[in-house]
């Protein structure tokens, strides 16, 4: 599940409600693609191995899960719930970063390595234009800092 997470949150800016409300249904494994909210997503190599991981372990350990959600734990196996935002907060422990801090990292490189476009931040993960504004801005601010020589 940590790989998994770590995709959806790192590479794709995932919010962990919405990590924890993806469905099974939301995963078309053999057009590679992922609907991330009303986004749909090209599932990268990595990403691809981490959810090929999550649903061998998954069938393994229940395999008469009747729950539609993409990520479930021993309690909501048995349930049709998603798992608890304390699962998810708590998943990499307290000296990791949490979940939302890598989707705002992600949603700043791609400002970053993509120019500080808020339409494409918009478009890419499906965010507001005022979230997408701050993040250009943000990376704005940093790229003009990075490229002011020290006085």
């Amino acid at each position: 599940m940590h790989d998994l997470v770590l995709a959806l949150a790192g590479v794709h800016a995932a919010s962990p409600h919405q990590i924890r409300h993806l469905l099974l249904e939301d995963i078309d494994v053999g057009n590679r693609r992922l609907l991330i909210g009303t986004v749909e997503r090209h599932l990268d190599g990595y990403t691809m191995r981490a959810l090929d991981a999550w649903l061998r372990h998954r069938r393994e350990r229940w395999p008469y899960a009747m729950n539609r959600h993409l990520l479930i734990s021993n309690y909501t196996a048995r349930t049709s719930g998603p798992i608890s935002s304390y699962t998810l907060t708590h998943l990499f422990g307290p000296p990791l970063p949490a979940v939302d801090r890598v989707r705002r990292d992600r949603q700043l490189e791609e400002a970053l390595s993509h120019g500080p476009d808020p339409l494409h931040l918009a478009i890419m993960f499906g965010i507001s234009g005022t979230t997408a504004a701050f993040y250009a801005d943000s990376a704005r601010q940093l790229l003009e800092q990075a490229t002011t020589p020290p006085s």
